[in-house]
C-alpha cells in the first residue's frame, strides 16, 4: 500500500481584500517570497514560498481564523523571529516546551495561528 510522500503545501484562509496585509506579514516578517498563482485559479489570495515550503492563503467569504489548527514553521534562529515580530507589534506567545525544540506562536494579520520552531 502506498503512503503520502510529503506535504506539497499548507493553505490558510483569509478574508476578502487581505492580500496586502498577507504580503506584508509573510514577506517582511516571516521572510518568505510571494510567488505567482497559476493563471487558471482565482486571482484572489496569495501564495508564498521559502525553499521547499509553500504556504497558500485563499479567500474565504465566511472567514474564521484558524485558532487551533496551524502550520509549524522550522526556523534557524527563533530569537531573531521573536524580536522581529515583537518590533512589528505582532503577537508572540510562549507555550509548553517540547523536547528538542525552542518554540513560540504568533498570528498572521487575520488571526491564523502560526507556530515557529527551532531544533536544538
Amino acid at each position: 500500500m502506498s503512503a503520502p510522500l510529503g506535504i506539497d503545501h499548507v493553505q490558510l484562509a483569509m478574508p476578502e481584500g487581505g492580500e496586502d496585509r498577507a504580503r506584508a506579514f509573510y514577506t517582511a516578517l516571516l521572510g518568505m517570497r510571494k510567488v505567482a498563482k497559476p493563471s487558471n485559479l482565482s486571482p484572489a489570495g496569495c501564495w508564498f514560498e521559502c525553499g521547499a515550503l509553500q504556504l497558500h492563503l485563499g479567500v474565504d467569504p465566511d472567514f474564521r481564523p484558524a485558532r487551533k489548527a496551524h502550520p509549524a514553521l522550522l526556523v534557524a534562529d527563533l530569537a531573531e523571529f521573536r524580536a522581529r515580530l515583537a518590533q512589528a507589534g505582532a503577537i508572540v506567545r510562549e507555550d509548553k516546551p517540547i523536547a528538542g525544540y525552542h518554540r513560540c506562536f504568533t498570528e498572521d494579520p487575520f488571526g491564523n495561528r502560526i507556530e515557529l520552531m527551532q531544533k536544538l
